[in-house]
């Protein structure tokens, strides 16, 4: 072999410099243009998860469970049962509430009877008091011409003034009456209004031994067990809509100058990789960062400041017709890039807002069943 000669060194390190030079200037040209024609117009995070609703299932009324019908991981649909609490208790109150609203209408249609009664009693009254007065009348007159003794025409007097006593007795029993059912009828009366509330209330309580789901999703975190005896509010398990999904991506303050509702956003999650790719848009900044809103807010006016950037949640809505072909889980990472050089289009946003249809027919049944009750206990016109 022979040796390389000291002068052939120095040649070779600057065809490698300039060689290393080059590759270093196309690199940092490509970043630029990269940036240029892209990277200055789009912000982009890897400190981003997958958010959702999650709906705890609750019992609105105290009960022991006697069925379990969903569990973990399990798929529901709206108004499916979740879990059955004993319902005898709920049943017996709601005999209780019909016996009493048929008693209570029994009850208030006598006073309608009475109210009757007491208009027939004063119409004899005014007859009695009527005829007491002209017998007092010719008495007095016939003791005049001593066509009678003085004591007849006392025992006249005091005659007419019994019946004039019974006769505002019998007036202020009509007025009692009139007072009790005055303006109302049977069925609208205020003690058969409660009555017939106190059937509502039961019939809810009977109905809400069933536990149903409010909207489709998949169960997680179920801890209800079989003979546990569960009150309002206590947490039997989780519910997840998988269709009401969308990403929270916390951004550093610095990368929120332009960005706007309405953007659009490509994002990819760190479960199907590179080869799944997600569109939404911006919906919504957060108001404040999340030191913010937590429990115990960092003080900085304690003297021992130092600077951190924050970062500010930004809601991101998914397109559906991509979650129903590929599902995502709450929780999951998510890498996301925001558009900022595109202007914000608010009109293209989805509608904001959740609600259930399945608790609307809680009280079905009920009206026609007083109904029932009423039309059956009335003894007569009101």
């Amino acid at each position: 072999m022979t040796a390389e000669t000291p002068e052939a060194n120095p040649q070779k390190r600057k065809r490698m410099l300039i060689i290393l030079a080059v590759i270093f200037l196309v690199a940092a040209a490509a970043y630029g243009v990269h940036w240029y024609t892209y990277g200055r117009s789009h912000e982009g995070t890897d400190d981003a998860y997958v958010a959702g609703n999650l709906i705890r299932i609750t019992p609105r009324v105290a009960g022991t469970v006697v069925a379990v019908l969903a569990d973990d991981t399990s798929r529901v649909k709206r108004g499916q049962v979740l879990v059955r609490l004993d319902d005898t208790d709920a049943r017996l109150a709601l005999d209780k509430a019909e016996a009493d609203l048929a008693e209570t209408v029994r009850r208030i249609s006598q006073l309608y009877k009475d109210r009757d009664q007491q208009q027939a009693n004063l119409v004899a009254k005014q007859h009695i008091y009527a005829q007491a007065e002209a017998d007092y009348e010719r008495r007095a007159k016939a003791v005049a011409v001593q066509a009678v003794s003085r004591e007849d025409a006392e025992h006249a007097k005091a005659a007419r003034d019994t019946a004039k006593a019974e006769l505002d007795l019998a007036q202020a029993k009509l007025a009692a009456a009139n007072a009790a059912v005055a303006g109302t009828t049977v069925e609208s009366h205020p003690a058969v209004k409660q009555a017939e509330t106190r059937v509502r209330e039961a019939w809810l309580a009977l109905n809400r031994c069933v536990i149903r789901a409010p909207e489709d999703g998949e169960v997680g975190q179920r801890s209800v067990q079989i003979g546990q005896q569960v009150a309002p509010g206590m947490s039997l398990m989780a519910l997840v809509p998988m269709h009401q999904l969308w990403v929270e991506a916390n951004y550093k303050e610095d990368q929120l100058h332009g960005m706007v509702i309405g953007q659009p956003v490509t994002l990819t999650s760190d479960l199907y990789g590179g080869s799944v790719t997600y569109h939404g848009s911006v919906v919504g900044l957060s108001p404040g960062t999340g030191s913010v809103f937590a429990l115990l807010p960092a003080q900085n006016a304690s003297g021992n400041w130092i600077k951190i950037v924050q970062r500010l949640p930004v809601r991101i809505a998914l397109d559906p017709k991509e979650l129903d072909q590929h599902p995502l889980r709450v929780g999951l990472s998510m890498k996301v890039e925001v558009d900022t050089g595109a202007a914000g289009k608010t009109e293209t946003l989805p509608p904001v807002g959740f609600e259930t249809p399945v608790y609307q027919d809680d009280l079905k049944g009920a009206d026609a069943r007083i109904r029932a009750i009423v039309a059956a206990n009335l003894t007569g016109k009101n």
